[in-house]
């Protein structure tokens, strides 16, 4: 046994020479999964108030040294910053759910038990971190939170505040996706980009498109393009498939199909009526 692990052994560092996209990986520097994750649940922390204030500064001074070694000092001390600004965000979008939602009981059940307050939230701390230069750790943060919640908001988005995902299972927006104020969205929605035919030569180019404010997009409707603009106020309907632009205060619905409805009759066994609707 050892001469045959011994035999794949050099095989497989034979392989670390050739230099293929996993050895290049090895060679390039990537932040710690679970560090990554330690940070995004003191900042949510942070942001949701669940430490006494007389705790806050020293919270944020150990939160910026676990910047700090991901980022940078000079990056950290930015994010940090910005912390009031998010903070805002968040607030505004709890509002969104809890206003958006007959059955939310309570803010405090909203940021509970909500999984959209989990994955705007962390989109939202993962945003900052995006732009400023650090898309892997805001990548895994976003990750971290699909796992959870089986949203996929890519960290690259803008996305305005008070937004709501409602139920939210199935969610993808993509990077360069645009998203004004007061949007509120489903489960099942997309915001993609068409099939990628040129590979790497996409890089920066708006490829997702752009939901102006106070638009409602209902379960499973997909949205490509990165010059397809929904106008404020519109209304998409479920399981849409739209890749044009449409005008400010547009409803937007499929044909609904033809229903067929057989009756049976409970005594003969006989169906007594047959009908569409």
């Amino acid at each position: 046994m050892s001469t045959l692990t011994e035999t794949i052994a050099n095989h497989l560092i034979a392989k670390r020479d050739q230099g293929d996209p996993v050895s290049e990986a090895r060679r390039q520097p990537c932040p710690d999964t679970a560090r990554v994750v330690d940070v995004l649940e003191n900042l949510r922390a942070i942001v949701f108030e669940k430490s006494p204030p007389e705790r806050l500064n020293s919270d944020l001074e150990v939160v910026h040294g676990q910047l700090s070694g991901l980022i940078g000092s000079d990056s950290a001390s930015r994010f940090v910053e910005r912390l009031p600004e998010i903070r805002h965000c968040i607030g505004m979008d709890v509002e969104a759910a809890f206003k958006g939602d007959p059955a939310a009981k309570s803010y405090a059940e909203v940021i509970a038990a909500y999984p959209s307050a989990y994955a705007v939230s962390t989109y939202r701390i993962a945003h900052v971190l995006y732009e400023l230069g650090a898309p892997i750790a805001a990548r895994i943060m976003s990750e971290h939170a699909k796992s959870k919640t089986g949203m996929d908001i890519h960290p690259g988005a803008s996305i305005g505040c008070h937004f709501f995902i409602d139920h939210g299972t199935g969610v993808v927006i993509g990077e360069t996706a645009v998203i004004g104020n007061r949007v509120k969205m489903y489960h099942g929605v997309t915001l993609g980009a068409f099939s990628n035919k040129q590979g790497r030569l996409d890089i920066g180019k708006k490829r997702h498109p752009t939901i102006e404010d106070d638009v409602t997009i209902y379960p499973n409707a997909t949205i490509l393009g990165g010059n397809t603009v929904i106008g404020e106020g519109s209304v998409i309907g479920g399981n849409v498939w739209l890749h044009e632009s449409v005008p400010p205060y547009s409803r937007i619905q499929i044909t609904p199909p033809n229903l067929q409805i057989k009756h049976k009759d409970h005594e003969s066994g006989s169906i007594d009526a047959d009908y569409q609707i």
